[in-house]
């Protein structure tokens, strides 16, 4: 079946099954590899992109579920709060293996994007279902506050 979709700003034709999930049409189809597959039932969080501004794990949506959608990857995401989280992971090292580190950035965006000022409780239930093997939780955080700083000034 044919479908468009509307990804990082651009419609796109793609021909899929209706029941395909989103990750693979991004990555298989598309060659959008930023977004990556981790377990493939919603419970890592290394898939996770924006579908109308919200962080979703693209593993678990049928590509019928994303049509008149607003698709952003990891290649898409743009604007003051991916620019001050960027810049914050960075300068935080967060990153080690960099496996998660896409699904981690795009879940913190929404965060900052809804709540500009997370405490800790906040950031971490917000960031929760985001694994890291290298577990740089803390260095996460770390680059979150920054950010969140960063939007303040």
């Amino acid at each position: 079946m044919l479908f468009k979709l509307k990804i990082n700003g651009n419609v796109l034709d793609v021909e899929a099954e209706p029941q395909t999930p989103l990750l693979w049409v991004l990555r298989d189809d598309l060659d959008l590899t930023g977004t990556k597959f981790g377990c493939g039932i919603s419970s890592c969080g290394a898939c996770t992109v924006h579908l109308n501004g919200t962080p979703v794990r693209s593993c678990s949506i049928p590509i019928e579920s994303a049509i008149d959608s607003e698709i952003t990857t990891i290649e898409g995401i743009q604007g003051k709060v991916a620019n001050a989280v960027q810049q914050a992971w960075r300068e935080k090292n967060v990153v080690q293996c960099g496996y998660c580190q896409s699904g981690q950035i795009m879940s913190a965006v929404g965060l900052l994007k809804n709540n500009p000022s997370p405490n800790n409780q906040e950031i971490d239930g917000a960031m929760s279902g985001n694994v890291c093997r290298c577990a740089t939780y803390f260095r996460i955080r770390d680059a979150i506050k920054l950010a969140s700083q960063k939007l303040e000034a």
